[in-house]
């Protein structure tokens, strides 16, 4: 893989931590100002939080590999 292909995959690892920790946060925050009024949410919030990491993950092991070999 040439050097441009890792730089865009360099940021696209970081776009995905970025929102990986936006999720996080609306995760924290509905736990932290809202429950338990707010209850039927945490579904479609954890949901969210849960594919962000596993995206997050996934590119972060591509660009892991990339980088060892």
């Amino acid at each position: 893989m040439d050097n441009d292909a890792i730089q865009q995959l360099r940021k696209e690892v970081r776009r995905a931590k970025r929102i990986a920790s936006e999720r996080a946060s609306e995760l924290h925050d509905l736990v932290e100002d809202r429950l338990p009024t707010a209850y039927q949410e945490i579904p479609q919030i954890a949901e969210a939080c849960y594919q962000a990491c596993q995206n997050w993950e996934q590119l972060n092991q591509q660009l892991e590999d990339l980088e060892t070999d």
